[in-house]
């Protein structure tokens, strides 16, 4: 008797969640909200793509976050299984460590798709040149992107110089010439000028890197994000 009423128990309580959910998506649809969460609905990019293609994909998947229509594609269980032990990513980008800047939701793409490093302050040490290295010429990336974002803490504490506990104060040496290039003291043009100075870094430090994008094989762009209306513009580099 007791297993009997466990068993109705158990039948009634699935019974209502999938009610619930039924009308939870009814809820969304009702108010506009497209229900496209977890879904593969973008066509792949082609192996032959070029990296003008590449830099694209990887823009209107920006503009799909900025409009409010993401797609949130390849983010299924079944995308990551299928991707096994083998994953070829067409974009690779240096992202600061910034908790706001998550750059797989701002470019609205899913495993698989994008070869993420990301380190305060989005500058190119010895150690994330040799991953984009590995993300570019082993991977198979076609764009290469140094991301920065307005009201970078990382640039702001290196403007101001002050004392840091720990090993904070590494980063500075990385940012420094940044601020003597941008000869200015605005925090959002030293951003902008730091992006740049990234982007150099990695086409001259790393012979792989600068060899892929005179073959053409690969394109090294700059970007900041803002947070105000969730743009990333590209720079002039």
């Amino acid at each position: 008797m007791c297993d009997e009423v466990r068993s109705n128990s158990e039948i009634s309580r699935r019974h209502l969640l999938k009610i619930a959910g039924v009308a939870g998506a009814g809820a969304l649809a009702g108010a506009g909200i497209p229900n496209t969460l977890y879904a593969d609905e973008l066509p792949p990019l082609p192996s032959d793509a070029t990296p003008d293609q590449a830099l694209q994909t990887l823009m209107a998947g920006n503009k799909r976050f900025m409009a409010g229509k993401v797609t949130s594609p390849n983010r299924t269980l079944a995308r990551l299984q299928a991707l096994g032990e083998k994953q070829a990513p067409y974009a690779s980008v240096l992202g600061c460590a910034d908790s706001r800047v998550p750059v797989e939701v701002l470019f609205d793409t899913g495993f698989g798709d994008v070869f993420v490093c990301r380190a305060a302050g989005n500058i190119a040490t010895p150690q994330i040149i040799g991953s984009l290295e590995y993300g570019t010429i082993v991977l198979g990336s076609k764009v290469l992107m140094v991301l920065g974002h307005v009201a970078c803490g990382a640039v702001s504490a290196t403007l101001k110089g002050d004392p840091v506990p720990g090993q904070i104060g590494s980063l500075y040496p990385y940012i420094y010439p940044s601020i003597a290039q941008a000869r200015s003291k605005d925090l959002n043009t030293v951003v902008a000028q730091n992006v740049r100075y990234q982007v150099d870094l990695l086409r001259n430090a790393s012979p792989v890197i600068r060899d892929l994008t005179r073959e053409k094989k690969l394109r090294v762009v700059g970007g900041v994000f803002d947070f105000h209306d969730g743009r990333v513009t590209l720079l002039d580099t």
